[in-house]
């Protein structure tokens, strides 16, 4: 038997005790293991038993007003589960509005998004936006990167407040969010709901590449470009090389990259 399995074995184990003591989460990891297969034989009679048990348990709580709790009961009837757990997006948006209303900020991010894109309710954006604001408020980088893609009008493709959008990136990116990094080094490099500046995308671009994250690999994409061309840095074809080769390492089979290295080889062979 191999260590994974060994490995996947020792987490069913673990999460029988912590059912055993009521663990909700638990019970509905054991539920994962049986429909997919890991740790234990598939068994769908088997997961719907343990989520029917999760589900059990966090209606109580969730009746009782745990936000936590209410939130957790959203997500599942959000998703389903392969037929298990029922797919209720009405029920969902329901848990979700009682938790957001507690100011449970997983909850608020969720309800923005369905109100946003009209997931299993009528599209509001206004009322999304509010939902976002909360969230933002209380630190969501999601939030407040949505924030910022509503306002630059790079969900729907119309600018609203460029300098709101601006403000919610710089917000989000400054607290280290790798996707309002990248973003903003976008949005400087090609003047984006902001006046065109190099050197600041390129700072930007090198603060999300320096990310434990796969968007670091987008990152020193647009770095290598940048000194592939000379923007806002001085052209140097090892750094940009450097910065390819960080990037293919992250984001494999990236056509892109593959082709800016083949260049980057024959002008190396063209200089011999």
């Amino acid at each position: 038997m191999s260590q994974t399995n060994e490995s996947k074995k020792d987490e069913v184990k673990q999460y029988r005790q912590a059912a055993r003591r009521g663990d909700a989460e638990a019970m509905y990891e054991l539920g994962d293991c049986y429909i997919y297969g890991c740790g234990v034989p598939q068994n769908k009679a088997k997961a719907k038993e343990w989520y029917d048990k999760a589900i059990k348990l966090w209606r109580e709580k969730a009746e009782q007003g745990d936000a936590a709790a209410q939130y957790r009961l959203a997500r599942c009837y959000d998703s389903g589960k392969d037929g298990c757990v029922p797919k209720d997006k009405t029920e969902a948006l329901k848990w979700y509005r009682q938790a957001a209303e507690q100011g449970h900020v997983g909850a608020q991010l969720a309800l923005a998004d369905c109100y946003y894109h009209g997931w299993g309710v009528s599209e509001d954006k206004t009322e999304a936006v509010q939902w976002y604001r909360k969230a933002a408020e209380q630190g969501s980088f999601i939030a407040m990167f949505s924030l910022g893609e509503h306002y630059c009008g790079s969900r729907n493709r119309e600018t609203i407040d460029a300098a709101e959008g601006m403000r919610w990136f710089h917000k989000a990116a400054e607290q280290g969010h790798v996707d309002s990094q990248h973003k903003l080094g976008k949005c400087y490099l090609n003047g984006t709901c902001v006046s065109e500046n190099e050197a600041e995308a390129v700072k930007w671009f090198r603060k999300a590449a320096e990310q434990d994250d796969i968007l670091a690999g987008f990152a020193q994409y647009e770095l290598g470009r940048c000194y592939i061309y000379g923007w806002g840095v001085p052209q140097d074809i090892i750094e940009a090389e450097k910065c390819f080769r960080a990037a293919v390492q992250l984001l494999r089979g990236d056509e892109k990259i593959d082709t800016m290295l083949a260049a980057i080889e024959l002008t190396r062979k063209e200089m011999e």
